[in-house]
């Protein structure tokens, strides 16, 4: 199997990379999915080539802003 690559726009300082982070707060809500929060990051870093960054943004998103206000507190 080829690793696939995503097109240049939606990879990092691409025009699109937005669209990314915007489904990867989706990805990491979504209660549906049968994935430990360790195998999302994986993915999402692993695969979609997130920066670590990128990820504790997306998180941070994801939880409504919890994990900044527990890192504050």
């Amino acid at each position: 199997m080829t690793k696939r690559e995503l097109k240049p726009e939606y990879q990092e300082g691409g025009s699109k990379r937005f669209e990314i982070l915007e489904k990867a707060v989706r990805y990491l809500q979504d209660k549906r999915i049968m994935q430990t929060q360790a195998d999302r990051q994986h993915f999402l870093i692993n695969e979609l080539g997130l920066s670590t960054s990128e990820y504790m943004e997306v998180l941070n998103k994801a939880s409504g802003g919890a994990l900044m206000e527990s890192v504050w507190n």
